[in-house]
């Protein structure tokens, strides 16, 4: 039975229109004409029985349906795109793999050492895109996922890479603050939260055994990257790992004002879906990976006070 699908054409001249809300726009981007533009997109409602746009003396404007019809078809055209760029740059081998990560991890650790694996795996191409949240699979085109948190996503298999041992950083010039302070002193600079880690500062101080009335106050961010730049410009004091801000602190913008840490309940993990799990080119990348991080963990043992 013949799918019910329509054509390419007519789909990458909606998403086109929709994206920029002009026909003429979406025309001047896939080197077609207005009126050619105008009749893929007639088709296309012809097709679905459903009106897209609504032609206005301004111009065109997305009906209720054309919207929640484009949310849909744009990131499946994306990953047809990636498919198909994926193919032609390795003759069908696949040798591609889609890598959802959290941000500030990808930058800060996974990217300089990335170079080694690739010499070693010339075949293999690590496309990256960030996410901050669990999500599932089978909606998605990502191989795998590195992740922190927890391990049970269903229908995974997850790989331990580290712990975080985070420990408070903030500018040398921040007032108040210098080196060798005490856990309760840290409790009267501002704090810097992280939107990821709400209790992360409450649990730094209960494990320092030291009551902090305003543990869980002061600007709330959602990436390392964002807390570091928000202690370097003086805002507060984050709990941040050495691992992933060594930059900033070899150059002098951030210090570490009090050296005690603890390890956080959860992990990073490489997540696998279970039917992808025996693919070569993943296997590989995993067995790099999980050797790379381990080794990294061990050299990078914190010399702070751990709890």
């Amino acid at each position: 039975m013949r799918k019910k699908i329509p054509s390419t054409a007519a789909l990458l001249a909606f998403e086109a229109a929709a994206r920029h809300q002009s026909f003429t726009r979406a025309a001047d981007e896939l080197a077609l004409t207005q009126s050619a533009i105008c009749r893929q997109i007639a088709g296309l409602e012809d097709f679905l029985g459903v009106a897209l746009f609504r032609r206005t003396r301004r111009g065109v404007q997305l009906t209720e349906a054309g919207e929640s019809y484009g949310r849909q078809i744009a990131p499946r055209l994306d990953a047809l795109e990636r498919d198909t760029l994926s193919m032609m740059a390795h003759h069908g081998a696949g040798g591609a793999l889609e890598l959802a990560v959290v941000p500030t991890f990808a930058t800060r650790w996974l990217l300089p050492r990335l170079g080694g694996f690739q010499a070693q795996n010339p075949e293999i191409v690590v496309n990256m895109s960030t996410q901050t949240r669990p999500f599932l699979f089978d909606q998605t085109e990502f191989d795998a996922a590195i992740y922190f948190g927890d391990a049970g996503w269903p229908g995974t298999e997850a790989h331990f890479l580290m712990h975080e041992f985070a420990v408070p950083v903030c500018s040398p010039t921040l007032p108040g603050a210098r080196e060798g302070m005490a856990p309760a002193e840290i409790a009267l600079l501002p704090l810097l939260q992280q939107s990821t880690r709400p209790y992360a500062w409450r649990q730094w101080f209960e494990a320092a055994g030291v009551e902090a009335a305003r543990d869980m106050a002061g600007m709330r961010l959602e990436l390392f990257s964002m807390l570091a730049q928000a202690a370097i410009e003086r805002m507060g004091v984050a709990l941040i790992p050495p691992f992933l801000i060594q930059q900033e602190l070899a150059a002098g913008l951030l210090m570490t004002p009090c050296r005690r840490s603890f390890p956080s309940t959860r992990a990073y993990y490489l997540i696998v879906p279970e039917r992808k799990a025996e693919r070569p080119a993943l296997t590989r990348f995993r067995e790099w990976l999980v050797a790379t991080a381990h080794v990294a963990a061990g050299a990078a043992a914190p010399s702070a006070t751990v709890d």
